[in-house]
């Protein structure tokens, strides 16, 4: 039987897990998303909706399947309080997460799959995973991985194919996911890349309470997903890679005008601090007192600069502690960095929606049963033809044009629709 051994992926494995991008994600059963798909994912994709429809929970399906790969199903299971907790309530079957991904442009689209369920004991298990790819735009898909409780087929290679053999190859447990294991084997490549590109995910959730005090001493490659080794990083950045250290903190200047520059500054009793530099003052000020903002700000920037970014980042509420007009230029940041690694943003402002346009949004809502709806901009009737007119996205949401994912009634919609009429008349 199979147990997950420590073997190193090759520079080939990990190369091409940093140019996956994620085009469609399927959810079942897990809490509010009973049966959602968001598809057409962009290398920057925006959720946007009321609180309490979903964004949150896709967020938290994203982090349970990183952890299933990171730690193992069982403590992401326990995590988030079993069945009891994660199951949609009253829905029958399994979990069910599935992912569709190209790991470059122009290669075959590989769609992942996982069925999750929890046992008669309560222990959680692998009730289904499979791989499937396709060869050539006629071809039918065909599976190279396919398990059920543990139990499962898989066809080795670099390029698998329908009439390649397929081993057998029993896991020593059902909670086991055979894309985790056999991902760290060299002869099963292409399961590799989906194991290197989930365990690489940056799914953030940035506070600022960690950055503001001091850290152990030691630059470190890249930001966590609290943010609580920004001077690390800044470090790590003015040490190694200078000239992109130079272009943070050039736009953080643009950003915040008074800010001079940041310094990461060895204390006496060895730890690292933050010394922000406002331009009027001759002193840095320590970054425990710096500004929310500021550090938030300081702290997008290095996650998006990064010299070798996740293959994927989540981010939400990017807009938390900073002023509105930022907004703006701070989704062209995000949009730019979209050409190096893919970017999915929840937010709530339409100051930084109207930086984007129709295809990279999807509006969240919850149904009449309390499930997750999800739908593309783009597919909402006459949204396009007013952008193409002139009109920003941010600006058509708050009017009420999208007409679901609107925390007001359908009534106010209308009442906002009204007085734009004739203010424009």
């Amino acid at each position: 039987m199979l147990e997950p051994n420590h073997c190193q992926m090759n520079g080939t494995t990990a190369q091409i897990a940093a140019f996956t991008r994620i085009e469609r994600l399927k959810v079942r059963n897990f809490r509010a998303l009973q049966n959602v798909e968001i598809t057409q994912l962009t290398p920057m994709t925006v959720l946007i909706g009321p609180n309490g429809s979903g964004k949150s929970t896709v967020f938290d399906v994203l982090a349970f399947l990183s952890e299933c790969f990171l730690s193992g199903l069982r403590p992401a299971w326990d995590r988030r309080g079993r069945a009891k907790e994660l199951k949609t309530c009253d829905a029958e079957g399994p979990i069910a997460v599935e992912l569709a991904y190209r790991e470059r442009p122009g290669t075959p689209r590989i769609t992942y799959h996982l069925e999750v369920d929890e046992q008669r004991d309560g222990k959680p298990s692998v009730v289904r995973e499979w791989l499937r790819c396709r060869h050539g735009s006629k071809g039918s898909p065909f599976q190279f991985l396919d398990y059920r409780n543990g139990e499962g087929q898989a066809i080795s290679g670099n390029e698998p194919d329908v009439g390649d053999e397929r081993k057998a190859l029993p896991l020593r447990s059902p909670d086991l996911l055979a894309a985790s294991v056999l991902g760290q084997f060299r002869d099963h490549p292409r399961v590799a890349a989906l194991r290197d590109f989930i365990m690489g995910w940056n799914l953030s959730c940035l506070s600022t309470d960690a950055m503001h005090g001091p850290t152990e001493a030691g630059a470190q490659t890249h930001l966590s997903t609290s943010g609580s080794n920004l001077v690390n990083v800044i470090q790590y950045l003015s040490e190694r890679h200078p000239e992109r250290s130079d272009r943070i903190f050039e736009t953080l200047r643009r950003r915040v005008p008074r800010i001079e520059r940041v310094l990461a500054e060895e204390m006496p009793d060895g730890r690292l601090q933050l010394q922000v530099k406002d331009s009027p003052f001759t002193r840095p000020v320590p970054g425990r007192f710096a500004s929310s903002g500021t550090l938030k700000m300081l702290a997008h920037l290095a996650l998006l600069h990064d010299p070798k970014p996740p293959p994927f980042i989540g981010m939400e509420a990017p807009e938390h502690f900073l002023h509105p007009r930022l907004l703006h230029e701070l989704a062209e940041e995000f949009a730019a960095a979209s050409e190096r690694t893919q970017l999915l943003v929840a937010t709530h402002s339409p100051f930084f929606l109207n930086a984007l346009q129709p295809e990279q949004a999807h509006v969240l809502w919850r149904d009449q049963k309390g499930h997750t709806q999800a739908r593309r901009v783009a597919d909402i009737d006459h949204v396009p033809d007013f952008i193409e007119s002139g009109a920003l996205l941010g600006d058509l949401w708050m009017e009420g044009y999208f007409n679901v994912g609107d925390p007001l009634t359908r009534h106010g919609a209308e009442r906002r629709r009204r007085k734009r009429s004739m203010r424009s008349s």
